[in-house]
């Protein structure tokens, strides 16, 4: 079994421990803006560790989005490399853990309708949009 590696991020890594310290029933809202969020357990394209991510919660049917605005910067999140090296995933939504398969959204269509349901759950990708140059990858997560 690999081994897990916490983010160096102070806040994330003490979001992570408090979702999955509690079996999902606290820090369902990132960073406390009671907005809900998932975590998502994935590999390290690099390391094979296991690392896990704090995301919003964004649903379309029984599938999750997963956005990789980063707040608009200029690059994307690490993660975003390790969802397409290693597209298994485990999503925690609260209290539920489910193993999927992630795809990145290419076709044009598909990613219209997907971005706006993502922000339709999360208002701030829009602007997060407006603040980089680069397309905001954005992945569906499959019940497998």
């Amino acid at each position: 079994m690999a081994e897990y590696i916490p983010t160096p991020v102070q806040w994330v890594r003490e979001h992570v421990e408090r979702y999955e310290g509690s079996g999902g029933t606290e820090g369902v809202g990132l960073m406390d803006t009671g907005l809900p969020c998932v975590i998502v357990t994935h590999t390290g394209n690099k390391t094979g560790a296991i690392r896990k991510t704090p995301l919003m919660r964004v649903k379309d049917g029984d599938k999750y989005v997963l956005v990789g605005s980063q707040g608009g910067a200029p690059k994307n999140p690490v993660w975003v490399y390790n969802l397409r090296a290693n597209p298994t995933v485990e999503i925690r939504d609260a209290t539920e853990v489910s193993t999927m398969r992630v795809r990145e959204v290419e076709d044009a269509d598909e990613r219209d309708r997907i971005w706006a349901t993502a922000v339709e759950a999360f208002p701030p990708y829009a602007d997060y949009k407006e603040r980089t140059s680069r397309t905001i990858p954005v992945f569906i997560a499959e019940p497998i």
